[in-house]
């Protein structure tokens, strides 16, 4: 079949080369390029024990006490927030113990072996060389912070994932460049990174046009419907058809979803990273920062501190008080490291009110795929992801249970 993916995020990406494989005629969509956005900005963790939603039951009680504080993760732009508060109240009204458990199981089954599925996706191909295998890390300042945090520690437990815990002082003598600032570390096995995503994705994508796949450089700007179901793509360059579209344009995939009549409450959750670049010294595993919810992980020349949510849409420049944040944090964690510059960046998660992605039909009709709102997983689930869609296209059945993931859930609201 010729085969549109509309997105070169690692979700469009990974979907292309698996259609290819299958002996499809695909051609990649995008406005910018591959791996130019949230593919590109991530925290580059195979976070395959991600199991566990930011909406979890006492959310609503913390929120405002972490609003009001400078050094906590969360931030709004308050402009933003009359057109927020729909959506809000959708994504606060799944901060349930049964949701946890519903995302929670979902989960596991699409992330539980992301390492093999990166290594398959990558296998024979330059991007091969970016994967790495450590020990995904969480650093807690205090036992009784860890302690805290024991409802999200069961909740993991309930679902397999395999860690460890070790005091500050084990942990430093594997790595000693945090020096005493954990008092307790969470070892999570089975994990991996990525060195650079940006260049990974870029590098499984020159593999995609390699073999033979299209890759094309300009802006969607509608859909065309026939009986219900999507036929074209209207775009810069003119009308692209196909007999399959697969939609996996991230944060962007909003309004055309709902053109499709699948009416998810959805949402650009905006996330920030710094990188020291050249640093004196680098950590030997990424490691979460439990205190400030964000990942220190080690890339090829730089040290990127990334995470941070803040909610103020797509359109709005980069906030300075998320950024000075990570500066603070980094200085007081690792106070004696040097490095020869620092860079900034922003961009965007696509945020489902549930924090389910949609992978599936979009219609009876099979014509047309969803395959995006991955939010803080799109790195860790996109190959995976791609698969699925390129077996559903193919026919045949996923080896997991799809449910949880279906946007037909969201359709006729």
């Amino acid at each position: 079949m010729q085969i549109l993916v509309a997105g070169a995020g690692i979700v469009g990406i990974s979907t292309a080369i698996w259609l290819q494989r299958a002996g499809h005629d695909v051609t990649v969509i995008d406005r910018t390029g591959p791996g130019t956005g949230t593919s590109h900005g991530n925290g580059g963790v195979l976070a395959a024990g991600a199991v566990v939603p930011v909406t979890t039951p006492g959310i609503t009680r913390k929120a405002p006490a972490m609003l009001l504080n400078r050094d906590a993760p969360l931030y709004l732009r308050w402009s933003y927030v009359p057109r927020l508060l729909p959506f809000l109240r959708s994504y606060l009204s799944h901060a349930t113990d049964a949701h946890v458990d519903h995302y929670g199981t979902a989960m596991a089954a699409l992330l539980h072996d992301s390492v093999q599925q990166h290594q398959a996706l990558a296998a024979d191909t330059p991007a091969a060389k970016f994967i790495t295998t450590e020990d995904y890390c969480f650093g807690y300042a205090t036992r009784a912070e860890f302690e805290a945090d024991s409802y999200g520690w069961g909740k993991r437990d309930a679902q397999g994932v395999k860690y460890e815990v070790v005091s500050g002082a084990e942990y430093a003598a594997y790595d000693p460049v945090f020096g005493d600032a954990f008092e307790t570390v969470v070892r999570c096995k089975n994990h991996g990174r990525i060195s650079d995503p940006g260049a990974y994705v870029r590098a499984l994508a020159d593999h995609f046009v390699e073999q033979g796949g299209s890759l094309r450089i300009t802006n969607i700007t509608d859909i065309e419907m026939t009986s219900g179901a999507v036929t074209a793509l209207m775009t810069d360059d003119g009308i692209l058809r196909a007999d399959r579209i697969v939609f996996a344009m991230g944060p962007w995939s909003r309004e055309i979803a709902h053109k499709m009549g699948v009416k998810v409450p959805f949402e650009s959750e905006r996330g920030y990273h710094i990188e020291l670049v050249n640093p004196s010294a680098m950590p030997r595993a990424p490691m979460m920062v439990a205190a400030g919810k964000f990942v220190l992980t080690p890339m090829e020349g730089r040290l990127r501190a990334a995470g941070v949510i803040e909610f103020g849409g797509l359109d709005a420049p980069a906030s300075r008080a998320p950024l000075d944040m990570l500066r603070r944090q980094i200085k007081r964690l690792l106070p004696d490291v040097t490095c020869d510059d620092v860079a900034e960046w922003m961009g965007h998660r696509p945020a489902p009110a549930d924090s389910l992605p949609l992978i599936g039909a979009n219609d009876t009709s099979g014509l047309s795929y969803s395959a995006f709102g991955h939010s803080h997983v799109g790195l860790t689930g996109g190959p995976k992801t791609g698969r699925v869609i390129a077996e559903m296209i193919g026919g045949h059945l996923p080896n997991m249970d799809m449910a949880p993931f279906s946007p037909a859930k969201f359709i006729g609201r």
